[in-house]
């Protein structure tokens, strides 16, 4: 009978501790945000202050779950900013130009956005093509079609519907929130309830396993890489309606954000670990980071800086965590 001493409470209690420091990683960094920005500015602790968090984050989380689904199967997608760009250019376009009744701008242009995502991932599954170059190569497509149509001018002929989702509330609720919280909802729901989800998980684990087992992982990383075109252009058509008009042209921090978003909650890029609640708390990250160094007196020239540095520490912070997890796996 094996006898118990002394020293194995404590070292059971030290490997609990590392592999829940991974997880709690993300969440201990949002709280040292919120406590020091709390503390920095009268005006950080507020209702309206969080209200406007949300809706400034709530155009890239309809763009971070498609990434997330993505991220999950071990691929990376480069194009969902200038394809969400492109959506927006399409609707107003259809709009504008071709006088298309409504909803028509608004479907064509997810359709649209929903096809060149499922080429990423026919090219990537299919054809063999890695993730990272495919995407690059449609993120160039993207932002010249983006460009034809708009001819480098500004398109202010918007669908009325658009507006309303990008810009209306109802009650004090913006309806941006509530399409973000819906997508994530819903995404949350497939991958931790369906058997897609499971897929999912099993394709970015360990994908020989996977098709050992039964699953086709090539038609999970296309429809995932579809998914994440159709958020792409969905997150394109809310920020056209926050904006008001379809711009030739996607802001630059835009895909870089939406990735580091899904990466600092904790969705490791290498797959098969994360989901939709360490995206959530990635995006409040974000938001909170943001927002915090307009409210605290930050130099302008400094504060694309300072983010990145931050952003740096906390996913240095994270690859720490995860260390200590493995760490602690293999001792046992």
């Amino acid at each position: 009978m094996a006898i118990q001493t002394k020293n194995e409470k404590p070292d059971g209690i030290g490997r609990l501790l590392k592999r829940s420091l991974h997880s709690m990683a993300p969440l201990w960094t949002l709280l040292i945000l919120l406590i020091f920005f709390s503390l920095a500015s009268n005006t950080f602790f507020r209702m309206i202050n969080f209200r406007n968090i949300l809706i400034q984050v709530s155009t890239m989380a309809i763009m971070s779950t498609g990434i997330t689904f993505v991220l999950l199967t071990g691929e990376i997608d480069l194009s969902v900013a200038d394809i969400g760009g492109l959506a927006g250019v399409v609707a107003a376009y259809a709009t504008a130009t071709l006088a298309l009744p409504q909803p028509l701008p608004i479907i064509l242009a997810l359709v649209v956005t929903l096809l060149l995502g499922y080429f990423n991932g026919f090219g990537t599954a299919r054809l063999g093509i890695p993730s990272f170059m495919i995407t690059l190569a449609m993120m160039v497509i993207a932002s010249g079609l983006s460009l034809y149509f708009t001819r480098g001018r500004v398109i202010f002929k918007i669908p009325e519907l658009v507006k309303t989702l990008g810009a209306g509330n109802i009650g004090p609720i913006p309806i941006i929130v509530i399409v973000a919280a819906i997508v994530l909802g819903l995404a949350h729901f497939v991958l931790q309830y369906t058997r897609f989800g499971r897929y999912v998980y099993m394709t970015g684990a360990n994908r020989e396993a996977a098709e050992l087992s039964g699953v086709n992982t090539r038609a999970i990383v296309t429809a995932c890489l579809a998914i994440s075109g159709f958020t792409a252009g969905l997150s394109g058509l809310i920020n056209l309606g926050r904006l008001g008009s379809a711009q030739p042209s996607v802001p630059g921090d835009m895909l870089i954000n939406a990735i580091a978003a899904v990466v600092l909650g904790g969705t490791s890029l290498a797959g098969g670990e994360g989901g939709i609640p360490n995206t959530i708390i990635g995006l409040l990250i974000l938001g909170v980071l943001r927002n915090g160094l307009d409210q605290v007196s930050t130099d302008v020239y400094l504060k694309t800086f300072i983010t990145g540095v931050i952003l740096v520490a906390a996913l240095f912070l994270n690859i720490v965590a995860s260390r200590l997890r493995q760490t602690a796996e293999e001792e046992e």
